[in-house]
């Protein structure tokens, strides 16, 4: 055993097998997003609390869209103080296996068109399009690849925005219906 940790001949031998196990550790190491995890978070109760606790109608998903993954939500305060609820999704696998982000916001802070700018990243409407019945204004800011659609209703402010495509974005927007008020 000595002669392997002596001399020149050693430590050229120990270089040696430092590097095999380096290459065996990068050949054998997961590249790309193959098989990428998603945690998926439940976001019922994030938007029941929400409803309780704002006087305005609350709108949020019927039914998520297929291959579509919950996986943020959160009830916050804003700019103005009052209470703004998000939700937010990665969307279904598109032709290169990449999911995009794509999320919910909803608020009653005014003046409602700072807060949709805000939430957008832009104050620059393209226009108005319709989705189930409904007109939404979209926005798009090209830097941060970020496309917002914006529908202001009575009392409350409703944003699907995210780096998802216009159909993804369109297909969440069409998933909302409003919330029932609870009893209790």
């Amino acid at each position: 055993m000595r002669r392997f940790t002596q001399g020149f001949y050693g430590y050229a031998f120990a270089l040696l097998v430092c590097m095999a196990l380096a290459v065996i550790i990068v050949v054998s190491a997961p590249t790309g997003r193959q098989g990428q995890h998603v945690p998926r978070l439940d976001y019922t109760i994030t938007v029941a609390n929400y409803n309780r606790s704002v006087p305005h109608e609350v709108w949020s998903p019927a039914k998520d869209p297929a291959d579509w993954i919950p996986n943020s939500n959160r009830i916050a305060k804003g700019a103005d103080g009052s209470s703004v609820l998000s939700v937010g999704y990665a969307t279904a696998p598109d032709a290169e296996d990449e999911r995009h982000h794509a999320m919910i916001v909803q608020g009653a802070e005014k003046p409602a068109a700072a807060f949709a700018s805000r939430i957008a990243n832009s104050d620059k409407s393209l226009g108005a399009v319709q989705i189930a019945g409904a007109s939404w204004e979209k926005r798009f800011r090209e830097d941060k690849n970020q496309r917002t659609l914006v529908r202001f209703l009575p009392g409350t402010t409703v944003i699907v925005t995210g780096t998802a495509d216009w159909p993804d974005l369109t297909t969440l927007a069409a998933t909302l219906k409003p919330q029932p008020k609870p009893t209790n």
